[in-house]
Formats: C-alpha cells, structure tokens, sequence
C-alpha cells in the first residue's frame, strides 16, 4: 500500500469536516474563557484526525466487504479497494492502528482534563466503528445525517470546548447547532448522489426514503435552517456581532454552490463535483466562523 492509497483509504481530503469541527469549538473557548492551552490544543487536533481517519477507513473496509462499493455502482476511482486491488485487510488493521493511536491520546487528554473524557471519547469511536460495521450498520439507516451532525457537529465541538474549559456550558452547546446542521447536509448531499447505488445494496437511508424531489427539498430545509440558527444565534447573543459581518462570505458561498448543485442533480456522475461543492462550503464556514471569534477574541 502506497501513501496515496492510505490517503485515499481514510478520503484525506474530507478531514476538514472534524478538523473545522475542532477549531470552532477550540475558538469559542478562546473566545469564552480567553485563553487556549497549546498542549492540549495540538493533542486534541491529532486525537480528532486520528479518529477521523480511523471512522473513514472502517468505511473503506466495510463498504467494500457488503457490497456497497463496486465497480458497477461506483464511478469514484479512488475507491483503491475496488479499483486498485488494496487488500480489504490492509485498510482494516490502517484503522485499528488510528484508533488505537487516537486512544493513547485521549489517555493523555483525559489525564489532563477529566476522566469524562474517556466514556464520550469511547462513546465517539464506537459509534465511528458502527456507522458502517457491526450488525446494524447506522450507514444503512435514515439516521445518518442524524448521528454525523451530532457527533461530527455538537459532540466535537463541545469535546473540544471541554477540553479548554473544563466545563460544557449552554452557549457552547447553542453556538454549535449550525456545525450540526451543516454537516448533515454534507451527508445528505453525499447520500442523494448515492440513491441509486444505495438503494441496489440494499441501505434505507433517508434521501431513499424521500426520493429525488424530496431530497431537493431537504437540502433546501437544511439550508433554512441554518440561516435560521444564525438569526436566533445573534439574537440572543451567543455569536458576537463580528461574526455578522465573518459570516457574510460564507452565505455568499453557500447560495452559490447550493445553486450549482441543484442544477447539475444529484447522481453518481455528478457526486465528486457535488461533493467539492458542499466541501467548499463547509471549508469557508470554519474559516469565517474561527476567523470572527479570533478577531472577537483580540477586540474583547
């Protein structure tokens, strides 16, 4: 196995979801308490892409073993598994091994902050694990968008306040509401290209259930959505007025990415450049997002 297929067995290239995840939330720490721990802060951001990358490759492995991934149902080439002959084996022991990794460091995290910490850690990997392995893979469910939003979204980003703060407040938990709706839609968008596919393998995720209209609409739901938290973000006075003006490139982005997928539809064909397009969106949140609490931070 090569580094480009190890990279492309834990898909490198979507690690900007849990890594935006862990600077929001590292952020509004900053912002909220004032100050940051560097140690823990460099543990925590390798802890969170070690897990990440471990999730990923389980996905790698499992979606390959039950069919999901085929050459027949699979336009994506860097599935390596499926196109290049990597051994499904490989890509299992390359999670064990991040998994394995990422536990040693929250070991070490949770030495420095709260043993809490190893029971939601654990809780986290497990249901990584779970998403596509086990019996009852939570992949072939509706609840995907669900559980990637909470757990990807809310979990992580509290995770991540936690471990600075030592406490989770309800500001924080309130302030990572668009994180979570943000990347269920990653999921949903991920998972209308896969209708079809999915469907042939046998998965009832929710964009099957729904059908091609429906899932336009709940991408368009989502989207409400989260320009609906940020109002009432504002509102209440979770986010600091500067974030009003940090956030203004991400709307921009998003209306015109959101537009661009609606007119290319969601298939196989158009799944990596529908995909680039919600990544996009997602990368110049966090950016925006962590750019507004660091310049809130320095005007406090």
């Amino acid at each position: 196995m090569t580094l480009t297929q190890f990279l492309r067995i834990v898909e490198i290239r979507t690690k900007i979801i849990s890594m935006g995840t862990f600077a929001s939330g590292t952020l509004f720490a900053l912002y909220a308490e004032g100050r940051l721990s560097l140690p823990i802060l460099f543990l925590m951001a390798f802890a969170t892409l070690f897990v990440d990358m471990g999730t990923t490759g389980f996905n790698s492995y499992f979606d390959y073993r039950n069919g999901t991934d085929t050459k027949e149902a699979n336009c994506e080439d860097d599935k390596v598994l499926v196109y290049q002959g990597v051994s499904p084996l490989l890509a299992l022991l390359v999670s064990l091994l991040l998994f394995a990794s990422a536990g040693v460091l929250g070991l070490v995290l949770a030495y420095m902050t709260s043993w809490k910490l190893l029971v939601v850690g654990g809780i986290c990997m497990l249901v990584g694990f779970a998403y596509t392995g086990g019996p009852f893979p939570i992949s072939r469910t509706p609840f995907g968008e669900l559980f990637a939003g909470f757990f990807l979204g809310t979990t992580l980003f509290l995770i991540s306040f936690f471990v600075q703060t030592g406490t989770v407040t309800r500001e924080a938990l309130l302030a990572s509401i668009p994180s979570l709706i943000l990347i269920g839609m990653i999921l949903s968008v991920n998972n209308s290209c896969d209708r079809m596919s999915d469907a042939l393998a046998g998965r009832k995720t929710l964009t099957i259930i729904l059908g091609k209209w429906g899932t336009t609409f709940l991408l368009g739901f989502e989207a409400v959505l989260i320009l609906a938290s940020f109002v009432m973000l504002f509102v209440r006075g979770i986010y600091p007025l500067i974030l009003l003006v940090a956030l203004v490139p991400f709307v921009m982005v998003g209306s015109l990415e959101f537009r661009a997928m609606v007119l290319r539809g969601f298939s196989n064909q158009t799944k990596q450049q529908n995909m680039g397009s919600i990544g996009r969106v997602y990368l110049v949140f966090s950016l925006c997002f962590s750019l507004g609490l660091l310049v809130a931070h320095l005007l406090n």
